[in-house]
Parts: structure tokens; sequence; C-alpha cells
């Protein structure tokens, strides 16, 4: 039975494209066999590590059905058992590598190289900004539908309609593992122009980049603000360009009253353009005011310690006066400036 397994996890059909440190089933738990049964059924994780990106291994729990033949068995079923599938779950996965990415994809052709290219260019770009203390390096998966995307997110698609990609963490390993993946929409991503398709790629591997710098209190505004703002910068774009959805609510009299909450950020708020314009201002605002250094001092002073215990707006106040002299109300202030100066 080991033997079986162990040759089948170094030959899986679906991995076949994808360069691998290993594949392995572990943690086997067979079920009560009947004499003379026909068919076992065995429960294990199945642990993956792609060469050069997964400093740990990633863990997929799986069923695999057995059926005797001959003497021995051989492997009739295999699937997921919690946990989203794996991208080769949903066929065979092949793979486009370039100088800091890895792409692995259901779809073949020329797309695949392309997003390499893509990502060639963002983690060089993040890194000028954010330092070196990330690995500098970025595994992109490409599913071939949008259905196919939603199921690897676990999520109802209507959900993730005009979501072109997001960072997820890699299942099954340590919280702390720095190889996340960037998971692509590609229905949504084709859609996008040469230059948002950058902006895209660059918006996910800053999340990448800062994930050691970012906690469950760290504001969205200011996580997908500053995302967008490393990924518009140097661009040449106006603000009118990078924010024209605020720009036409400022121009029809409407503005907001304050930073944008979480809520605003969940995938198919209504708003969310807007939520993500606004904080890209609001970190613009900081970098035109303070200098890009002081964006990214204050960005890690918020994820930094523990803040579990302490109120956010608070804690946001706090930091905002200790590493920028304004507290959370003049900052809005001023932000709310930014924001009507749209309209001018």
């Amino acid at each position: 039975m080991t033997a079986l397994l162990t040759a089948r996890a170094a030959a899986l059909p679906g991995l076949a494209g994808v360069p691998l440190t290993g594949a392995v089933y572990r943690n086997l738990v067979l079920s009560p066999e009947a004499p003379g049964a026909d068919r076992l059924t065995v429960a294990a994780d199945l642990a993956v590590q792609v060469a050069g990106y997964d400093d740990y291994p990633v863990v997929y729990p799986r069923r695999i059905d057995l059926a005797r033949a001959g003497d021995g068995w051989q492997v009739e079923h295999e699937e997921s058992t919690s946990g989203p599938p794996a991208l080769w779950d949903l066929g065979a996965a092949r793979s486009a590598a370039g100088a800091h990415c890895l792409v692995l994809g259901l779809a073949d052709g020329p797309t695949l190289a392309a997003l390499a290219a893509l990502g060639d260019h963002a983690a060089p770009a993040v890194s000028e900004l954010w330092g070196t203390a990330w690995p500098g390096r970025l595994l992109l998966e490409l599913p071939a539908t949008e259905a196919q995307f939603a199921r690897l997110l676990e999520a109802d698609p209507t959900g993730w309609t005009g979501m072109a990609a997001v960072t997820v963490a890699a299942p099954g390993a340590p919280w702390h593992t720095p190889a996340d993946r960037v998971l692509v929409n590609p229905e949504t991503y084709r859609a996008l122009s040469d230059f948002g398709r950058q902006v895209v790629l660059t918006h996910e591997t800053t999340h990448v980049a800062t994930r050691a710098d970012t906690r469950a209190w760290t504001p969205l505004w200011l996580s997908e603000g500053a995302a967008d703002w490393t990924a518009y910068r140097g661009s040449g774009r106006s603000p009118r360009q990078i924010a024209p959805e605020l720009a036409r609510d400022v121009a029809a009299g409407k503005l907001p009253a304050a930073l944008p909450a979480d809520r605003d950020f969940a995938a198919g708020a209504e708003g969310i353009a807007q939520a993500y314009e606004q904080s890209w201002l609001a970190c613009r605002l900081i970098d035109r005011r303070y200098g890009p250094q002081r964006l990214v001092a204050f960005y890690r002073a918020v994820g930094a310690g523990d803040g579990a215990g302490e109120d956010r707006e608070r804690r946001t106040d706090r930091l905002l006066r200790a590493e920028l002299g304004v507290g959370l109300a003049e900052f809005t202030r001023l932000w709310l400036d930014e924001v009507a100066a749209l309209g001018r």
C-alpha cells in the first residue's frame, strides 16, 4: 500500500508539468477492510513542495479509493476532503518560469509566459520600495475559467466577477511561510489592458511582500491603498485617471465622510471601486506630504507588536501621530481635501 501511494505521488498526472522538490502522501489512515473486500478507502495528506518557491510543503487532505487488482491494489479515485482543491485537481498543470516568478496554469499557450514577464517586472519594483526582507519571488496560479477561479477560493463565482486577482496563503503551511500564491481570474484578467495587467500584478505582489507586516488589525484602506499606491507609482497617470469612479462621484456632489471601512472591500460590495480609489488617494497623500519611506514606516508600525487588544481606530490615531505628526481626525480632513480636489 505504501509503495503504491509513494509511486503515485511521484507521478501524479496533473503535476507532470510542475517543478517539484517533492510530493508525498503522509498520515495514511485506512478504512476497516472487510475480508475479501474489493475496495478500500484511504485518508491521507498530500504534501507538495514547488521547487524554489515553497519553503514548506503545502498540504492537501485527500480521500483515495482503491480497488483490488490481482494480488495488489490500484487507485480508482482521489478527491480533496477539506479546503480548496489544488489547481491540478481541475486539470493538468503547466508552468512557465521567469527570473522572479513561476506561473502554474491550466491553459497552455503564450498567456503563461506573458504573465511571468509581468511578474518579473513587479517583483523588483516592489522590492525597490518595500525592501528585500521578503523572498522576492512570486508563485502565480492561472486557472482556465472564472468558475475554476471561484472553486480555488471556495467562493460564489458571482461575488468575484470583475476581480482580476487575489493573494491567498498556501493551504496547510505555517502562517509565516513566504511563498504566497497570487490567484489570477482569467476572464477578468484577459479583459484588461497591458497597463491594467501590470497594475494588478504589482498590487498583488505588494501584498505578498508586505505579508509579514500586515495583521488582522491593519485597516484595509491602508493595506489596499498601499498596494495600489505601489502599483501606480511612477506610472505618470493623473489622479482622475487612477480614480475615475471617485472623480465622477465628486463631480456629482457625492463625497465620502470617512476613510473606507473594511466591509467596503468585500467582493461584490457596492462602491468597491471607489473604496480602492479612496484608499490609493490616502496613501498618495502620505507619500506627497511625508515621502514614500514614511508611508512604509507607518505601514510597518501599524502591523508591529500585538494590536489585538487595542481599539483599531485609537491605534491608527496613535501611530499616525507618532509616525506622521497628525492624528486620525486631522489626517481624514487632509484626505477629504484631496478627494474634493478631484472635482476641481
